[in-house]
């Protein structure tokens, strides 16, 4: 995706929790196609759908409306992420056999009835078993970002198994924020993303951040070529609208680059 009229990071919505609150009835709102529009019509580079096997948000048919909204916007991206040891690769050959768009997969390895992602993948144990799926999804035509801890040690073993991206877990900087093992905690993440970018692999970033927290993030940490946001954005809708938001968060987002 070109982003030369755009900031160096693009701005992905995770649509999760539009979803949780719609399932809480069945009248079909709020819908998870409006919410879409909404905010690539206000600048959001891409949306990002997580598709557990309980289907306690975001559900098939979402996925799949999704994809086919996503038809009329050919210069943001679709982000698909889950286990692929679960439900995910079955999702991804349904969307590329309808021929809609898939731009990236990420692979998070949470168990099936976990709460929230809050680990990323370890190397060696988890190489062997992701080299085969990693190939499977490229072959499908869709970039395969790893959800990954901040440990720089980690990277190279991560872009040995075919990786193009690895998406670093926030939550642990999230939580230092009010802390004074913040300076510490990016430090980790600045060191990760160097290791990453020097193993040849893209850097993505995700989880609990928000619009206290994200300036900081990108200013300090390099290359990020994309923050997934999900929770606090849409908490930040419920009060301020999704045009708001999303002008609010790529306003963040500029702020690093100034």
């Amino acid at each position: 995706m070109a982003h030369a009229a755009h900031h160096p990071t693009a701005l992905s919505v995770n649509l999760n929790k539009v979803a949780l609150v719609r399932n809480t009835r069945h009248l079909g709102i709020p819908s998870v196609t409006r919410a879409a529009t909404l905010c690539l019509e206000a600048g959001a580079r891409g949306i990002t759908v997580h598709p557990r096997p309980d289907e306690r948000h975001i559900r098939s048919h979402d996925v799949f409306d999704l994809a086919e909204l996503m038809q009329d916007w050919p210069d943001r991206e679709y982000n698909i992420e889950g286990n692929p040891f679960h439900n995910l690769m079955d999702v991804a050959r349904e969307v590329r056999a309808r021929g809609l768009p898939l731009h990236q997969l990420t692979f998070v390895p949470d168990s099936e009835g976990q709460f929230t992602s809050d680990h990323g993948w370890s190397f060696p144990q988890d190489a062997d078993r992701l080299q085969p799926v990693i190939a499977q999804a490229q072959a499908l035509g869709a970039r395969v970002s790893l959800f990954m801890d901040p440990e720089p040690g980690q990277m190279a073993a991560a872009r040995a198994v075919g990786a193009d991206r690895v998406e670093l877990y926030t939550e642990p900087y999230a939580a230092a924020w009010h802390t004074p093992d913040r300076g510490q905690q990016l430090e980790r993440y600045r060191s990760a993303a160097q290791a990453a970018l020097e193993a040849g692999l893209g850097v993505n970033a995700g989880h609990d951040l928000n619009r206290e927290n994200l300036t900081e993030f990108l200013r300090t940490v390099p290359g990020v070529a994309e923050v997934s946001i999900g929770h606090a954005l849409i908490a930040d809708a419920l009060e301020l609208g999704y045009a708001a938001t999303v002008t609010d968060y790529n306003r963040c987002v500029a702020e690093a680059f100034r």
